[in-house]
């Protein structure tokens, strides 16, 4: 019987570290040729994804240009994935999430009736400009999916609602996996910087902002919010591994570069990030992927966004909205930095999430597609 080849296809760094583990269980499998296509479309903090797990991609479109919009990244990606199919020609294609090369990914094999399957599916806010671009490209992979791998029972319950019930999986989230093989409790960091700071005598908040629908007055009341939980707390010390995005970067010069205790960085390699969140305090992020990290690491987690498609860590209590306006973040952070309680209420919560397993769930999901299994993969039933 023939090898079925598998390609995963990725480009930004959150889809880079969720998807390594997968294609290394799936290269592990009998009967599997584990292909990898990447975009590019974040490249040095993608290429720092791939040096921490050693993957080599089978073909890189290499698309990223400066100051790149949402219409030269789908359209770089619809031309080069042509080339990377009739190359590699697939029997399946991996798309993970909500990214510009997700859909694109996804509807370029869909032109060439290739079957698709959609890590992380069934994510939603139901308001398609929040988060901007990726809600809409989430529903529109589900649209043309045939398999669907969901972190959790209400990503399922999201999809059955419009309709989609066949080809559905819960198999936890691939994060979970990923944070297995890097966090390390001996760790050391490339930069002295973080190897000096004062884990156990002081509160070490780790914050991360970027997305796209923060951009101006949000993100102007974010670093306020910021500065200012450094200057009224003498005891925390604020690290800020930076986006190379100019949006970004230039809201942090403006607001937060000088201001006391805040380490501005940059971004730094999935296995520096993962061991700095398992060492830090507190996180403070518009991210999705630190959503579901630090809960597994104990961690509290501020969401700095006005909702979260990811509602069952606030509903399990890992995770709490504090939204985009400079008071309220403020408020939130000092409760958390100063009430005893209350940060244990939050970081002895469980984690939704996963218990380091997805990986080994979707690729026996594949399997059983293919008829290489005989009996369906039980769901993740929660920790």
């Amino acid at each position: 019987m023939d090898k079925l080849r598998i390609l995963s296809v990725f480009g930004t760094r959150p889809e880079a570290i969720k998807m390594a583990p997968l294609v290394k269980e799936l290269a592990f499998r009998e009967g599997v040729e584990s292909l990898c296509c990447v975009t590019a479309q974040h490249r040095q903090m993608l290429d720092s994804v791939l040096e921490v797990f050693d993957l080599k991609p089978d073909w890189d479109l290499d698309i990223m240009t400066p100051r790149q919009t949402l219409s030269t990244i789908t359209s770089k990606c619809l031309l080069g994935m042509d080339e990377a199919i009739d190359g590699l020609k697939p029997d399946m294609i991996l798309v993970h999430g909500d990214t510009s090369t997700t859909f694109a990914g996804a509807l370029s094999a869909f032109y060439h009736q290739i079957p698709v399957g959609h890590v992380e599916a069934g994510l939603r806010t139901y308001d398609k400009y929040s988060p901007f671009p990726e809600e809409m490209n989430r529903k529109l992979v589900s649209a043309i999916a045939d398999l669907y791998f969901c972190p959790t029972e209400n990503n399922r319950n999201n999809l059955r609602k419009e309709g989609i019930t066949e080809g559905v999986f819960v198999t936890g989230n691939t994060v979970i996996d990923a944070l297995k093989t890097t966090v390390r409790s001996e760790y050391r960091f490339s930069t002295e910087e973080l190897n000096r700071l004062p884990y156990e005598e002081k509160k070490v908040l780790l914050v991360t902002c970027h997305r796209r629908e923060n951009y101006g007055e949000p993100m102007r009341n974010i670093m306020l919010a910021l500065r200012q939980i450094a200057e009224e707390n003498e005891d925390v010390e604020l690290v800020y591994p930076v986006h190379l995005s100019p949006v970004v970067r230039e809201a942090v010069d403006r607001y937060l570069r000088g201001a006391p205790r805040v380490h501005l960085i940059d971004p730094l390699p999935a296995d520096e990030m993962h061991n700095l969140m398992h060492r830090c305090y507190l996180v403070l992020t518009d991210s999705g992927g630190l959503q579901e990290e630090a809960p597994a690491l104990g961690k509290p987690v501020l969401v700095l966004r006005r909702e979260t498609e990811r509602p069952e860590a606030v509903t399990a209590g890992t995770v709490k909205l504090a939204g985009v306006v400079q008071d309220d973040i403020v408020t939130m952070a000092t409760r958390l930095i100063r009430d005893k309680a209350a940060y244990e209420n939050m970081a002895k919560a469980v984690n939704p999430y996963g218990d380091g397993r997805a990986c080994s769930r979707i690729a026996d999901a594949i399997l059983w597609h293919f008829g290489r299994l005989a009996e369906r993969p039980e769901d993740y039933r929660g920790n």
